[in-house]
């Protein structure tokens, strides 16, 4: 049994705010030493359930956040970027289960550090008319591969989400959302508890499915009319209104791929103070 960790830093235990997630502060450097141990718990549980092999895919930001010589010995790392899949990078290659661990809601909805691929910028994403967080996105793409999604872990609010894209999946709460800058957070002690025991009820849930392959629709609406003008000139993207683009695709990894594009060609037309 292969399983894939797709591991994003916001839903990490105890982390609240930007400077626990952006690489060269103070708070990052140990904010990565707590994120580092929701993975190791998440492949003690996940090879206590009986997986053979674990993968863990850095998913956040720059890609190297994981502490390489803290992790467990029995996982492998995935680091850095640029990768063709990015947060799903492996979900292709065979595995057997995928965990979204350290996910975090969609970009216009509650929830700590909410938001989704853009930091800020977007004010929604919708997958086929249903508001998108990255969970449910990158869900339809393991759905693509035939391969399930075992666990989520993150804030209260993620965890619920994930009931209405994965409703077989397990989930961990490592933090109660108060707003998107704050929470009351388990230790990480507790967390590490539930989070390895999750896991290993969760491998219940590993083995192939049925590829689920279709026509998807994404749309995106930004903050300001700029950003849909840029992303607009993508080829295959239309422009709805001022401040929505939209587009189909044959299939979830073209929707991806297409999605990734037009949120880098966005942030390159932001501006630093105006955005």
């Amino acid at each position: 049994m292969r399983i894939l960790i797709s591991a994003d830093m916001e839903g990490a235990t105890g982390v609240t705010g930007p400077q626990d997630v952006i690489a060269g502060t103070e708070p990052w450097q140990r904010f990565r030493e707590l994120f580092t141990g929701d993975v190791n718990a998440c492949v003690a549980g996940l090879f206590a359930g009986g997986a053979t092999e674990t993968l863990v895919n850095e998913a956040h930001s720059i890609q190297r956040h994981l502490l390489l010589e803290r992790l467990d010995s029995r996982a492998g790392m995935l680091t850095g970027r640029h990768k063709p899949l990015s947060m799903m990078e492996g979900i292709d290659s065979g595995v057997d289960g995928v965990v979204l661990l350290g996910y975090h809601t969609g970009a216009g909805a509650e929830g700590v550090l909410s938001h989704t691929y853009l930091e800020s910028g977007l004010t929604g994403v919708w997958l086929d008319g249903v508001h998108a967080s990255e969970g449910r996105l990158n869900a339809a793409l393991a759905a693509e591969h035939g391969v399930p999604v075992l666990l989520v872990t993150g804030d209260d609010l993620t965890c619920e989400e994930a009931g209405s894209y994965a409703p077989r999946c397990r989930t961990v709460p490592v933090k109660e959302c108060v707003s998107r800058y704050a929470a009351v957070c388990a230790t990480p002690e507790r967390t590490a508890a539930s989070i390895r025991a999750a896991a290993e009820e969760a491998m219940s849930l590993a083995g192939g499915e049925e590829p689920s392959v279709g026509a998807h629709r994404i749309e995106v609406e930004f903050a300001a009319a700029h950003l849909a003008a840029a992303a607009a000139l993508v080829p295959t993207v239309e422009q709805l209104s001022l401040r929505r683009i939209g587009f189909d695709a044959t299939d979830m990894t073209t929707a991806m791929r297409t999605f990734k594009v037009v949120t880098t060609v966005a942030s390159r037309a932001a501006q630093e103070t105006y955005g």
